[in-house]
C-alpha cells in the first residue's frame, strides 16, 4: 500500500507525543524501580539494564520513513505504545492495512 501524504503528515505529528507518552510511562517505572528496598548498586545495574534494553524500543526511538510507516505503526501498537484508537483521523485505507497485519 501507498502512504498517502495526509497520512504521513499526521504520523510524523504524532509520533513525537506517541514516544513522550510512552517514556513518561517508562520514567514511572524506573522511579518504582529505583523506590525499592534493595541495595543502591543491585537498582542502578538493573536500572542501567533497563535503560539499555528501552531505547531500542519504538516507543523511544524510530527511524522515521513513510515506507516503513504501517509497519511501525503496527509495531507501536503491539508493543503497547499506542492502540488502534490512536489512528483516529488515519485513512480509512492505512487502518485497514494496519488491522490487516495486526490479525495476519
Amino acid at each position: 500500500m501507498e502512504v498517502s501524504k495526509s497520512d504521513w503528515k499526521l504520523f510524523r505529528t504524532r509520533i513525537g507525543d506517541w514516544q513522550e507518552a510512552y517514556m513518561g510511562r517508562l520514567t514511572k517505572e524506573y522511579i518504582d524501580l529505583l523506590s525499592g528496598d534493595e541495595n543502591a548498586s543491585d537498582k542502578f545495574w538493573k536500572l542501567e539494564e533497563r535503560i539499555k534494553k528501552d531505547k531500542k524500543h519504538p516507543g523511544v526511538m524510530l527511524e522515521l520513513s513513510k515506507g516503513n510507516m504501517i509497519f511501525d505503526i503496527v509495531a507501536l501498537i503491539n508493543s503497547g505504545v499506542i492502540t488502534t484508537a490512536d489512528l483516529e483521523g488515519f485513512s480509512d485505507e492505512l487502518k485497514e492495512s494496519v488491522n490487516f497485519l495486526l490479525h495476519r
